[in-house]
C-alpha cells in the first residue's frame, strides 16, 4: 500500500515535470528538430520549385556533388582564413580591451559605452558605413596618403577585399566579446592577486598565472561563438559584393554560396546538402576545440 502511494506520487511529479516543459519542448520542435529534419529531407532529394513543387530522391548524390564542385573549394578556403584570422584577433583584442577597462582609470564607464557602441549598430548600416570608408577616394585611402603609406582599391582588389570586412567584422564584434571578459574579470576574487603580491608576483606573474587560467572557461565560449558566428559570414559579404561573392570570388563565404544555389539558381537540395556540410563543420571544429581545451585542463 505504502509502496503504491510512493510510486503514484512519483508518476505524479513526473507528469507535472513534463507538463511544464512542454512548452519548451513544443517550441524546440517546430523552431529547432522539424528544421533539421526538413534539411535532411531535402539534401536526399532534387527540388522543383517551379510550376508544382515536386521531390525526388537522389540519395547522397547532392553531397558527392559538392566535392567536384570548384565553388564549394574556393568558399571554403576563404571561409577557413576569415575564420582562421579573425577569431584569434577578435578574441585577443577583446581580452585586452576588458583588461584595460578593468584597471582604475578615469571615465572607464564612458570608454566601456563607447567601446560597445558598434555592438549595437546594424550590421548593414556598419557595413554600408564601412564601404564609404573602404571607397578608393574614401577617408581611409586619404588617411593613408597623408602618412605616405600606399593606398589600395579595398572593394575591388581580390587581394584585399576579403581583409576588408574581417578588419570590419573584428572591430565590431570585439567590444561584446570584451563585455564577456570584463564580467568574468570581475569575478575573480581579489585575496588571489593580493596573496600573489604578497608572495612577490608582479603583474606579469598575476595575469599568466592567475588571469588568463581563470579565464579560460570564458575563452573557450568565446572561441566557439567566434567561430560559429565567423562560419556563418553572409551580410557583409552579401553587401560588399552586392551578392556576387566578387571581385573575382574574393569574398564568396560558404553561406553566401548556399544562398546562390537556393535562392539564385533554384537548386535547393544541392543547397541543403551544403549546409548540412558546414554544419559538420562546425561541430567537427567545437568538438576539436572542446577536446584541446579539455586535455589542457587534465594537464
Amino acid at each position: 500500500m505504502f509502496k503504491s502511494l510512493i510510486k503514484s506520487q512519483q508518476r505524479q511529479e513526473a507528469f507535472s515535470g513534463y507538463l511544464f516543459m512542454f512548452p519548451t519542448l513544443l517550441i524546440l520542435g517546430v523552431f529547432l528538430v522539424l528544421p533539421i529534419l526538413f534539411s535532411i529531407f531535402l539534401a536526399t532529394h532534387r527540388v522543383q520549385i517551379l510550376g508544382e513543387v515536386s521531390y525526388r530522391f537522389v540519395g547522397l548524390r547532392n553531397l558527392t556533388r559538392s566535392t567536384a564542385d570548384p565553388r564549394v573549394g574556393i568558399a571554403l578556403r576563404n571561409t577557413l582564413e576569415y575564420v582562421l584570422i579573425v577569431v584569434p584577433v577578435q578574441t585577443i583584442l577583446a581580452l585586452a580591451l576588458a583588461l584595460i577597462l578593468d584597471l582604475k582609470i578615469r571615465g572607464k564607464s564612458w570608454f566601456r559605452v563607447i567601446f560597445f557602441m558598434p555592438t549595437v549598430t546594424s550590421a548593414a548600416v556598419l557595413t554600408l558605413i564601412f564601404m564609404w570608408i573602404y571607397n578608393s577616394n574614401g577617408l581611409l585611402n586619404n588617411l593613408l596618403e597623408k602618412v605616405g603609406l600606399p593606398t589600395y582599391n579595398w572593394l575591388g582588389d581580390p587581394n584585399v577585399a576579403l581583409k576588408s570586412i574581417m578588419i570590419m567584422n573584428i572591430w565590431s564584434t570585439a567590444p561584446f566579446f570584451m563585455v564577456i571578459y570584463l564580467a568574468a574579470l570581475q569575478d575573480i576574487p581579489t585575496y588571489l592577486y593580493e596573496a600573489a603580491k604578497l608572495d612577490g608576483a608582479n603583474e606579469m606573474d598575476r595575469l599568466w598565472n592567475i588571469t588568463l587560467p581563470l579565464l579560460k572557461p570564458v575563452t573557450f565560449f568565446i572561441v566557439v561563438m567566434g567561430i560559429i558566428g565567423t562560419f556563418q559570414l553572409f551580410d557583409q559579404s552579401y553587401i560588399f559584393s552586392g551578392g556576387s561573392g566578387g571581385p573575382n570570388n574574393a569574398t564568396l563565404t560558404f553561406v553566401l554560396l548556399i544562398y546562390q544555389y537556393a535562392f539564385k539558381n533554384l537548386d535547393i537540395g544541392y543547397a541543403a546538402a551544403l549546409a548540412l556540410v558546414l554544419a559538420l563543420i562546425i561541430m567537427l571544429v567545437t568538438a576539436i576545440q572542446r577536446r584541446l581545451f579539455k586535455d589542457e585542463k587534465a594537464n
